[in-house]
């Protein structure tokens, strides 16, 4: 008989009759939603992209290049842009190796393994655009780029019947959808073709769209003998065409260049010993016949100077492959009629001679920034500077006391009178600031011309253009030259500015635009219109992209303060050293300026409506400015300001033909502060004007300037002036 096991009495009465049962964790029980839902999202997107990659269809056509326009503001025609050869399509094997090879190793090295798209660069785009909300990034593949430039755009009709291929924006939809249509032209084309379609459509600058024109356009031959340097260089452009520029940015592409050659070694194209060899050799070989034939311009009136400064101003706005192929239509802020006059000035005064002097001229209009004239130089065929922009760092010419007023308009802020203080005007001054020294010595200003001396206030030492008055007063200034060189980039003035003492007396390089541009502020009153050669553009269908609009912003100089620089300016052309400027009806307002040395001249003015800036100089080999068409000293109140009196009095005629009226009074002349050292009593006022040898007529006697033009007074040739500058 079995026995049964003792059970302890504890346990058993704890223990239960019947165990629990377990219940199963959600997760355990509804596990199949965490794979169906993504797998079911993931199919939705996988059928909806197949069905989207079936239905996308490849235009059979490239997309068209078309010519862009140019007309001044009333509609005449100036000129075109466009490349200097069109695009020609070649079969790949008429591309040289190398260009194919350097343009694989630089764009797309995996180009022969991938599927057409670069998965890499698609998840980084949508990483962009999902998370940091930012630009999606451009096309990666070669393919990817082709089907950006060609494919994936629309063609739309304008009126004229021709259609206009557009870039779509960038966003990740149409990233992948231009995946999907990169995918599909690897499956109908090939690797072969893909290649061959873009290195004929892809933009190498200069109006240059493909392989062929690419070699004519920079080397004069055709695209299957470019040798191994000549296909970096045009490598290197495909980077960014404006940036890569192998003919006005050599140094820069030679960088992008080298960088090539050390890809086609990596990728074994050519060796690293051949790279090096190349890359020795100086960049970027282009005949000098083809740099010049880049720089043809066909337009009037000597307005080819502003053409080319229109041109950079588009390019940096939408890009050289958009000018030179979008079909831009183009109005001008440049008025042929101006433009006219301003060049008859400049030949009038200045003939076209051996040794004649150069001169620029721009005009500005006040109240919107456009540039309505613009003589960059003598001859667009003998000289491509342009004197009226110098775009390069330090190039611009010194500009002497016409910087002058950019002093003023610092005092007056910091509450110095304009007429209430006497300053001490000595024929030389010895400034006693360590801030001024050169090399230790003293700066020891003087006056120009026959160094007349005396006791001033700011504003007739303005008149009278004293340096000794102005060499101290930047001494005083709160921070000095710094407040002047704050104040005149404020203006308008873009150039580098060093901030030494002799600055308030133009010591400084600037350009006729800028100065134009800054004493443009000053006439409006303080506020800054920045200059712009362009009223509008519009597509080739009509559709405006760009409307010039004048704007009223915070003035960048109190209108009060603007308006009293205005007032002493206008005491420069009634009576002081530029009364030969003045264009009775009109009322004038302006500064004349001599560099160092006599090396340069300016007059700087303008009417309530313009402003325009006069230079004139020799900037290729700079020497003084003697013996010029009857003038054996030019000053600014000589040539230059006879170039202003004739071009600005046929310019108002012509735009305002009803007459002028003057500037208000300022509300206030404020300002209590005057010179460190007190100045108890004034002396007699200086001279008026003492004539001085005219480029056009014998010296005459006239009678004392007065304020008030008169409406039926004719403007006299003569050149009284005063060389106190």
């Amino acid at each position: 008989m079995a026995t049964q096991a003792p059970t302890h009495p504890e346990r058993a009465k704890h223990t239960p009759k019947h165990a629990p049962r377990r219940t199963k964790g959600f997760f355990r029980r509804f596990w199949w939603v965490f794979l169906a839902v993504p797998l079911v999202f993931f199919m939705s997107i996988a059928v909806t992209l197949y069905v989207a990659y079936r239905q996308i269809t490849l235009p059979d056509t490239l997309p068209q290049i078309r010519t862009s326009f140019l007309f001044d503001r009333n509609g005449e025609p100036l000129t075109s842009l466009h490349g200097a050869v069109d695009r020609k399509v070649v079969p790949l094997n008429q591309i040289s190796e190398n260009l194919q090879h350097a343009v694989l190793a630089t764009e797309d090295a995996g180009f022969y393994s991938h599927p057409g798209i670069d998965v890499k660069g698609i998840v980084t785009a949508a990483w962009t655009d999902l998370v940091k909300r930012d630009t999606v990034a451009g096309a990666s593949t070669i393919t990817q780029q082709l089907v950006k430039n060609v494919y994936a755009g629309q063609y739309i009709e304008n009126p004229d019947g021709s259609t206009e291929y557009t870039v779509p924006p960038r966003s990740i939809k149409e990233k992948v959808r231009e995946a999907l249509l990169a995918i599909k032209l690897e499956q109908e084309l090939g690797k072969e073709q893909i290649l061959a379609k873009y290195l004929n459509t892809v933009y190498f600058g200069h109006g240059a769209y493909g392989a062929e024109a690419a070699a004519q356009t920079y080397f004069a031959k055709k695209a299957s003998a470019l040798t191994v340097s000549e296909s970096a260089v045009l490598a290197a452009v495909l980077h960014a065409p404006s940036l890569y520029d192998p003919i006005k940015s050599t140094y820069d592409n030679e960088f992008r260049r080298d960088y090539t050659l050390d890809q086609m070694a990596r990728y074994g194209y050519i060796t690293g010993a051949e790279a090096a060899d190349l890359k020795a050799e100086e960049c970027c070989g282009i005949p000098k016949s083809q740099q010049d034939a880049q720089s043809l311009i066909d337009t009037q009136f000597g307005s080819e100077y502003f053409v080319d400064y229109t041109r950079e101003y588009l390019f940096d706005k939408y890009g050289s492959a958009r000018v030179y192929g979008g079909g831009l239509q183009i109005t001008t802020s440049l008025d042929l009629r101006l433009q006219r006059a301003a060049l008859h000035a400049v030949n009038e005064h200045l003939p076209d001679t051996d040794y004649n002097p150069d001169a620029a001229v721009v005009t500005i209009d006040n109240h919107t920034g456009e540039v309505l004239a613009m003589v960059g130089g003598r001859d667009w065929d003998t000289s491509k500077v342009n004197l009226a922009t110098q775009p390069c760092e330090g190039c611009g010419q010194q500009a002497g006391s016409a910087f002058k007023p950019f002093t003023l308009a610092a005092a007056l802020e910091q509450d110095f009178t304009l007429q209430g203080a006497y300053w001490q005007g000595p024929s030389v001054i010895s400034i006693p600031d360590s801030d001024c020294d050169s090399n230790g010595v003293p700066w020891q200003p003087v006056n120009a011309g026959d160094g007349e001396a005396g006791t001033f206030t700011l504003l007739t030492a303005t008149e009278h253009s004293v340096n000794t008055v102005y060499a101290q007063l930047v001494t005083q200034l709160d921070d000095g030259p710094y407040d002047v060189v704050e104040m005149a980039h404020r203006l308008g003035i873009r150039s580098k500015l060093d901030p030494y003492c002799s600055v308030t007396l133009g010591s400084v390089a600037v350009n006729p635009l800028e100065m134009t541009n800054a004493y443009a502020t000053i006439a409006d009153h303080g506020y800054l219109n920045r200059a712009t050669p362009v009223k509008e553009i519009a597509r080739p269908n009509g559709e405006v992209l760009v409307k010039t609009q004048p704007t009223k912003k915070d003035p960048v100089l109190d209108p009060n303060i603007a308006d009293q620089v205005t007032y002493a300016l206008r005491t420069v052309v009634t009576g002081g050293t530029g009364y030969s400027a003045g264009i009775p009806p009109y009322y004038a307002y302006g500064k004349t300026g001599t560099a160092q040395d006599n090396v340069a001249a300016w007059f700087c003015g303008y009417t309530q409506e313009l402003s325009t800036c006069v230079y004139v100089g020799y900037p290729k080999d700079p020497k003084p400015l003697l013996n010029v068409e009857g003038v054996s000293a030019v000053y600014g109140g000589t040539i230059p300001a006879a170039i202003w009196h004739d071009y600005m009095l046929i310019a108002m005629e012509t735009l305002y033909p009803e007459g002028g009226a003057a500037y208000p009074l300022p509300e206030a002349f404020t300002g209590y502060r005057g010179p460190a050292v007190v100045v108890a009593s004034p002396t007699p006022p200086p001279p008026s004007p003492t004539p001085s040898a005219s480029p056009s007529a014998e010296p005459t006697d006239e009678p004392e300037p007065t304020d008030e033009p008169s409406a039926t007074a004719s403007p006299t040739p003569e050149e009284r002036v005063s060389r106190r500058e």
